[in-house]
């Protein structure tokens, strides 16, 4: 491939940067002061957070457009609760409640003196009143829903007291025609009869109606702030309790929690970066730019979300892990500016080095910029509102800071460019001496003198860990032993991605939306513990008018019911068929006429007064628009089987003759197993194409960008993988992480394969050892600034900061590990990444001045680069390419000072020995 057709962009960009960067060097305090500026207005928009706030959890973690959402909108219309029989298994909402699990501390709680404390416990709630907004104090029984004209009432508790006043036993799942498995949990039976239980549930309905709901909910309040004081005193049972409330109050209280965690942040990244960039040489510190290097983060945290809050854009709680995720980025992409900075001439003007470090670090931190960005923008496309929030915030966000790292931080550099040329200390900003007398100490020396450089290369002095990489790391890394240890690794950790990618568990538990030591955590606890064998009780609904006297349709409808009623995960003795029971009282008139049916279903209603909210009837009341039927679930005790058991009963209900749905308030949360893998997917897919576009685009070299794509694959199926081993499950907020994974995994490859295929070297070790060495260092502060950003949300006690902060340190470490040690192996096997004359003569080191090379070699009739005579080129321009005079066959790298020197070293028969090979650009990499 030629040269214009891997670099045509990448070169643009190169000289576009260069000029701005002259420009930012030029006029350094404009562009320090108006990212101030700009930032301190769009940061007002935090003003109107309250408003933007977006929290329901529904809303924001269930699938936007979910089947359930519909067969609620069905069920609400066709069935509304306005009936005088309350029934809560007929409820097209969880309902407005309160509950407590009463759990025995021996073995069975059917004995007296845990009954008196349960009763006793139920007389107190019964008790508890609010006042509303007119001082009338509402009581539970002026709010309580309604069975003949008396609050519904926890028929188990009066089924206790016959059984040990009498010594009834209980009959279990069902006493006298009233369900009991989901009040009556840990049961041991003999012959279907209760002998001992651990477990009992009750529950406190409230009214819910738009009249009286804000007084209900008051009550709830108030519930919860007394009803945990009368638990202290309990000797018989231990208590867990829940409200209709207590989810939403405890997911928005995570905000709150996670807030302080973000100062220690900013204190760990500014420490770090202030201890990466120190120096003995009082002149050559860099404490002031790294600490403006964390702040220029924090101005794109603050412009980014307040831009967006000024539009209206909804915030996610989950949001929230956005600013420490920037902040990673942010101090990342100053480290490579930073580094491209260190390696131009000290002596060279401010304005000059700027330029020539944009010409070369921007364009990196350009490609990455634009691989997080589009990664993020992708996530929009998911149907998950908290995603979409995390990825407009974050991906906007990500561009702030890559504005403010090429203006305001370009200024910093600029700034305290000028301090050094003028060889000022970094504190205190006097002159001092640059050269150290003999009578002087080294302590009086790192205080009063500096500006020491690097003579021969006239940069800054080069970092010890350099050294290391070069000398130590990097010849033992391509040792062949090391390399087949390496490949056994490598194995492991891809069998092992692998086995976790087939394992994952899908869907968000719904008590991880609550802080840890949160109280709704025990209810969860207890409710899986002994309340886990019977599930929802479904709904089974025809949405069409059907001809119900009609034998035909009867029997369609009878076979539609048994075969949900033989599925694996249903109860077929404890269906409620309102058509069942109607022709098992009117059978032996065997009713055929539509009227007749119709009048009949009048006394059906006398002895069954709730068969009553399970028929719509038009508004003549002569055909019945649609009605439901009641299924009772079991063993659904886990997100798979919920997942099963969601897709086996649509799949069921679609197959049959009779239209249908099946409905129960939780399938609106199990909506999300049926599109969380596929959207990942779909995700995931895009991002890797779009990131692959943009590999070939920016980066000058196809065999590069295929090892991008080996590397960035690698490293997913790692993280989806060992996701599983860390109890991560894959859900709205793991999937947001995993399309972030493209863009950081592109990151750590790009730039090792790019400085692997552009290495001078002859031998692939040589070049693998090249590689490290001039990325090795820049790959650690990239990967530890980032996970710095992200380490204190491993102490937040909410899951959903914790998996945040999980799955950013596999990605990090992952691609770290591939940068490191993976990559710069395997490029070594591949005898494809040996550079072409043409590659190497377009990667030779760029010179930050104006200089004179040459190039025997050179195609008169290329006109890219002007001053071509006689086959010698006076290169004049720093946006074009270094060329190699090439004889015997063999490039030479050179770069000649002046005209005279060009005349001379031109004959072969004067031509300089072999020089060393040529670093490629140190381009850190996050």
């Amino acid at each position: 491939m030629t040269q214009c057709q891997t670099n045509c962009i990448e070169k643009q960009l190169s000289r576009a940067f260069r000029k701005l960067g002259r420009f930012v060097g030029k006029h350094a305090w404009f562009f320090f002061t108006i990212p101030l500026i700009l930032s301190a207005g769009l940061g007002s928009g935090f003003y109107f957070l309250p408003a933007n706030e977006a929290n329901d959890i529904e809303e924001q973690f269930t699938p936007i457009n979910g089947p359930a959402k519909s067969a609620r909108e069905f069920i609400k219309k066709h069935f509304p609760t306005t009936g005088s029989e309350f029934s809560a298994q007929r409820l097209y909402t969880e309902g407005t409640f309160a509950s407590f699990i009463a759990v025995s501390k021996d073995d069975n709680i059917l004995t007296n003196v845990a009954f008196e404390e349960i009763i006793s416990l139920d007389e107190k709630i019964k008790q508890i009143s609010t006042a509303d907004p007119y001082n009338v104090p509402d009581s539970y029984s002026s709010l309580c829903v309604k069975t003949e004209d008396s609050c519904f009432s926890n028929e188990i508790l009066t089924f206790i007291n016959q059984s040990l006043v009498t010594k009834t036993k209980i009959s279990y799942p069902v006493m006298n025609r009233t369900f009991i498995g989901l009040a009556v949990g840990g049961v041991k039976l003999e012959q279907k009869h209760v002998t001992k239980a651990k477990a009992i549930r009750l529950d406190y309905y409230l009214q819910d109606n738009d009249e009286i709901k804000k007084r209900s909910l008051l009550w709830l309040k108030k519930f919860l702030q007394v009803f945990p004081n009368e638990l202290k005193n309990l000797k018989n049972i231990t208590v867990s309790y829940f409200t209709s409330l207590s989810r939403q109050e405890e997911f928005e209280g995570n905000a709150k929690k996670i807030i302080p965690l973000f100062s220690i942040t900013y204190f760990l990244s500014i420490f770090f970066s202030i201890t990466s960039c120190t120096r003995f040489d009082c002149v050559r510190n860099k404490v002031w730019v790294a600490a403006l290097g964390v702040i220029s983060a924090g101005l794109a945290v603050l412009s980014g979300f307040g831009l967006l809050l000024f539009c209206g854009m909804k915030f996610a709680i989950n949001t929230a892990n956005a600013p420490f995720l920037i902040l990673g980025i942010g101090v990342d992409d100053m480290f490579i500016m930073l580094a491209s900075w260190q390696q131009t001439k000290v002596k060279d003007k401010v304005e000059d080095r700027l330029a020539v470090t944009y010409a070369e670090a921007a364009v990196s931190i350009t490609i990455t910029t634009l691989t997080d960005v589009l990664a993020f923008y992708i996530g929009i496309l998911t149907p998950f509102r908290s995603v979409q929030s995390f990825c407009v915030y974050t991906g906007t966000t990500v561009l702030f800071c890559f504005v403010y790292n090429i203006t305001f931080f370009g200024a910093v550099l600029a700034l305290n460019g000028r301090r050094e040329a003028s060889n000022r200390h970094w504190l205190t900003f006097r002159k001092v001496k640059e050269d150290q007398k003999e009578d002087e100490s080294k302590c009086y020396a790192m205080c009063c003198i500096g500006g020491a450089y690097d003579q021969e290369s006239g940069a800054e002095s080069e970092h010890p860990v350099y050294f290391f990489f070069k000398k130590y790391y990097g010849p033992f890394l391509t040792n062949q032993w090391t390399k087949a240890i390496v490949v056994l690794l490598y194995a492991g950790y891809l069998a092992g991605g692998i086995y976790g990618c087939l394992n994952i568990k899908e869907g968000i538990d719904l008590r991880n939306l609550a802080f840890d030591d949160s109280y709704i955590i025990k209810f969860y606890d207890d409710q899986s513990d002994f309340f886990s064998t019977y599930g929802p009780r479904v709904m089974v609904s025809v949405t069409k008018p059907v001809e119900y006297w009609n034998s035909t349709v009867q029997k369609d409808v009878e076979i539609c019911l048994d075969r949900l009623e033989k599925n694996s995960y249903v109860d077929r003795n404890l269906s409620e068929s309102w058509l069942q029971t109607y022709n098992s009282i009117f059978q032996q008139i065997g009713i055929k006429e539509k009227k007749t049916f119709l009048g009949n279903l009048s006394k059906l209603f006398h002895f069954f007064p709730l068969f009553k909210q399970d028929i719509e009837f038009s508004k003549d009341n002569q055909r019945i628009t649609a009605s439901r039927f009641f299924i009772q679930t079991i063993n659904v005790n886990n997100s798979i089987a919920e997942k099963n058991m969601l897709i086996e009963l649509r799949k069921l209900a679609q197959e049959c003759k009779i239209p249908l749905l099946v409905y129960h308030a939780a399938f609106i949360y199990f909506d999300q197993y049926l599109v969380i893998v596929s959207n990942t997917i779909q995700n995931v897919v895009v991002a890797a194409v779009v990131m692959l576009i943009i590999a070939l685009l920016l980066i000058p070299s196809p065999i590069c960008s295929l090892w991008v794509t080996f590397g960035t694959a690698s490293v997913l199926v790692g993280v989806a993988g060992f996701m599983t081993f860390w109890d991560v499950n894959l859900d709205s907020i793991s999937m947001i992480n995993l399309v972030i994974c493209i863009g950081f995994s592109v990151d750590f490859s790009a730039h090792v394969s790019y400085a692997f295929v552009s290495s001078e070297k002859e031998c692939a070790n040589e070049r693998s050892i090249d590689a490290v060495y001039n990325l090795g260092y820049p790959i650690i502060q990239g990967a530890l600034s980032t996970i710095l950003g992200v380490v204190v949300l491993a102490a937040a006690a909410s899951y959903i900061f914790r998996t945040f902060f999980k799955i950013m340190f596999l990605v990090i470490t992952f691609g770290a590990v591939h940068g490191l040690i993976f990559l710069p192996v395997f490029l070594t096997f591949c005898a494809t990444c040996r550079k072409s004359n043409s590659v190497k003569s377009n990667m030779a080191t760029k010179s930050p001045g104006k200089q004179n090379n040459v190039n025997g070699a050179f195609n008169r009739n290329d006109t890219s680069c002007p001053d071509v005579i006689g086959g010698i080129l006076y290169q004049n321009d720093p946006d074009c390419p270094s060329f190699v005079f090439s004889t015997y066959g063999k490039p030479y790298p050179f770069a000649m000072e002046s005209s005279h020197e060009i005349a001379r070293d031109v004959a072969p028969s004067v031509l300089p020995p072999l020089p060393s090979q040529l670093n490629a650009p140190n381009m850190p990499s996050r």
